[in-house]
């Protein structure tokens, strides 16, 4: 993902500086980049058949995601009862308990 993204190896050739007489100063010259050959991006057409499927689709998935957090909450709220009937009873049963001695 954060790699650079190189141009192929045979896209690339070299520059080639012009040849300096004997007697003039040698100057050195950085080539230039490679030009990086670009795409055009690919244009997203939607026929009406695959439009009425991704609509589907997006509906099916929130239609499930809904499903599995109202059951999760169901789940919740099933234990929460069932810990505060334990809380009463084992109240109840050490209030009497208490009472009988």
């Amino acid at each position: 993902m954060f790699k650079p993204k190189y141009p192929a190896p045979d896209t690339y050739t070299a520059p080639r500086a012009p040849a300096a007489p004997a007697s003039a100063p040698v100057q050195h010259t950085v080539p230039a980049p490679a030009p990086v050959p670009t795409r055009p991006a690919p244009a997203v057409q939607l026929t009406p058949g695959a439009l009425v499927a991704l609509v589907g689709g997006g509906l099916t998935a929130v239609l499930v995601v809904g499903a599995v957090l109202v059951s999760m909450l169901l789940a919740v709220a099933i234990t929460a009862v069932s810990v505060a009937v334990c809380a009463v009873v084992l109240r109840s049963l050490l209030h009497s308990s208490h009472l009988h001695r």
